[in-house]
């Protein structure tokens, strides 16, 4: 597979080489608070807003960082792997679509490389985490709803199966899942759907099990 010049992952223009990312204890990766960008808080509705405000606050309070970790890598390619499929990813709904782990295929494969933030207008991921439920397309040409989608085109993608990553607060963090540029039998879907809901379990587990940091109150919202 050729790349595309529209690719929303920010597929640069020249296949990249394959990243190698250290070992590290997460804290390791915070540089200080993260917190969206006002233009991110007032360019939203309100309600999207406030999530968003919260989801940054909570990540803050949790230490998490948010940048690509090798642990974090390592659960996308074991749900990958186990699937059977391309690419695996642990997705953030920040400002933009933050891949903290992420597994794909070599850069010399002929398949699209993909960056580690995508649009939140972009991919399936968005639906995941409003549905606050699994959400598995064997075959996203199968539903009219889920066919039209930049990520088709952009990557082929014909399968996804993603889980949403849900906090015991009740906040949504994001995602994790899996794409495929082949379609699945329906008869594989509940043991695929299976891998993403226990791998968003394990990467629950790896997000609460972080040093807890002083809470970051959320930057105020500027009134429209």
């Amino acid at each position: 597979m050729s790349q595309h010049p529209s690719d929303p992952y920010g597929t640069p223009q020249a296949t990249p080489p394959a990243l190698s990312l250290p070992r590290r204890d997460l804290r390791e990766a915070v540089r200080g608070p993260v917190t969206p960008p006002a233009t991110a808080l007032t360019s939203q509705p309100a309600q999207q807003s406030l999530e968003l405000a919260q989801r940054y606050e909570l990540l803050n309070r949790l230490g998490m960082p948010t940048v690509g970790n090798e642990d974090f890598d390592e659960l996308a390619r074991d749900m990958a792997e186990r699937a059977g499929f391309l690419y695996g990813f642990v997705n953030l709904g920040l400002e933009k679509q933050t891949f903290v782990g992420l597994h794909q295929p070599p850069a010399d494969s002929g398949y699209v490389i993909v960056g580690r933030t995508m649009s939140r207008d972009h991919g399936w991921c968005p639906e995941v985490m409003t549905r606050k439920k699994a959400l598995p397309l064997h075959d996203v040409h199968a539903s009219p709803r889920f066919s039209g989608n930049a990520v088709v085109d952009a990557v082929g993608i014909r399968s996804y199966f993603g889980a949403p990553l849900i906090h015991e607060s009740g906040v949504v963090l994001g995602t994790v899942c899996v794409i495929d540029p082949e379609r699945r039998p329906l008869s594989e879907a509940r043991r695929i759907r299976d891998i993403t809901i226990h791998g968003g379990a394990q990467a629950m587990d790896l997000i609460a099990h972080q040093p807890v940091r002083q809470a970051v109150p959320p930057p105020p919202t500027r009134e429209p």
